[in-house]
């Protein structure tokens, strides 16, 4: 069973702005194992940098406990002297949204700056840079300027330097909100190879979702400087119990704007008697079954989907679809209660003769 390598036991983070209190973050208790890729997910202003700020001491927290790899740095009585603090920092690289890249350097000596007190002899830095920069695909470019690089070149350069010195845990701070789609996309997978490849733990802060379903395992959801939800990102994709998560899981998957249209087409619009729009999700083994298949040959109804999507999350198929079932009688009814017996999720939309 995989170990906590951070714990982060009731936090709080206060500050003092202007005569009042800003309550940033209240008791938050989250515990990372070793190797997760772990999203933090909130809107502006929920807290989740704050906190993260926490796991190195960048935020001294107001109250709690923090543990990295089995050492506490900071509780009631414990808070690290520098020389020491230094040495765990080192245990943990950041990356972040603009890069933070010395303009008037190269990739390979953005990459050597954070080798700086390491001890190595210079051909031994040199050695290290350039393996760092195969290692992100960047081998050709060790001579750039960031002028001449793209925005994902630049992320690469500065994921190399922020694993300069081994770390066991790598911080994403939005790293991917300056970067369009496609380079996101290329930079998550990047990140997902290197946990695999290195054992690296990874946690990601974002305002998406998308993000954390791409390549996260273990997600929270906080909002207003509380934790709210927290969990496997299959059972958060599920199961989402609170209306935050609800709402960042229908942007993620895509309903919310396809039920902007599919209420706009007559079939859903003029719904016949004996027609039900339904909203689909299952999980597991019954992705695998021919279940709308099954309904017709057992009830003779019939399922016009208009809309589907099916994910592979933490390596199970989750999936989701809006359908009209359709049937004289009750037989509506009868498939209805078949789908719930055969795990299928089933909410009632609207029912047929209702404009």
């Amino acid at each position: 069973m995989s170990k906590a390598i951070i714990q982060l036991d009731h936090i709080d983070v206060t500050f003092e702005q202007k005569k009042r209190q800003i309550d940033a973050v209240k008791d938050v208790t989250i515990h990372i194992n070793q190797g997760d890729i772990y999203g933090i997910v909130g809107y502006s202003g929920a807290g989740k940098s704050t906190l993260v700020r926490v796991i190195n001491l960048l935020q001294v927290p107001s109250a709690g406990k923090i543990s990295i790899d089995g050492d506490v740095i900071y509780d009631e009585k414990v808070l690290l002297k520098s020389k020491d603090l230094r040495a765990k920092r080192r245990e943990i690289g950041m990356i972040f949204q603009h890069f933070n890249l010395m303009a008037q350097s190269t990739a390979a000596e953005n990459v050597a700056f954070a080798l700086k007190h390491s001890g190595l002899s210079k051909d031994e830095k040199a050695a290290k840079v350039a393996n760092l920069l195969e290692l992100v695909g960047l081998s050709d470019r060790a001579d750039n300027y960031p002028a001449q690089l793209s925005g994902g070149q630049k992320q690469r350069v500065a994921i190399a330097r922020a694993l300069a010195n081994d770390p066991k845990i790598l911080i994403s701070d939005e790293a991917t909100s300056a970067l369009d789609p496609k380079t996101t996309k290329q930079i998550l997978a990047l990140l997902k190879e290197l946990n695999e490849k290195l054992g690296l733990t990874i946690v990601l802060i974002t305002h998406e979702m998308q993000i954390v379903k791409d390549i996260a395992n273990r997600v929270a959801v906080m909002q207003n400087g509380h934790l709210i939800e927290e969990g496997s990102v299959l059972d958060i994709f599920s199961g989402p119990k609170q209306a935050l998560t609800q709402d960042f899981i229908k942007t993620a998957t895509g309903i919310d704007e396809a039920m902007g249209k599919i209420v706009q087409q007559d079939a859903v619009k003029y719904l016949p008697q004996g027609s039900r729009l339904v909203q689909l999700k299952y999980a597991g083994q019954s992705t695998d079954e021919p279940i709308l298949n099954d309904i017709y040959a057992k009830f003779h109804v019939k399922a016009n989907i208009l809309f589907a999507n099916i994910e592979i999350l933490d390596d199970t198929p989750v999936g989701e679809m809006i359908v009209i079932l359709s049937a004289t009688d009750d037989k509506v009814d009868q498939a209805t209660q078949a789908l719930q017996e055969a795990g299928v999720s089933v909410v009632v939309l609207k029912e047929g003769g209702h404009q």
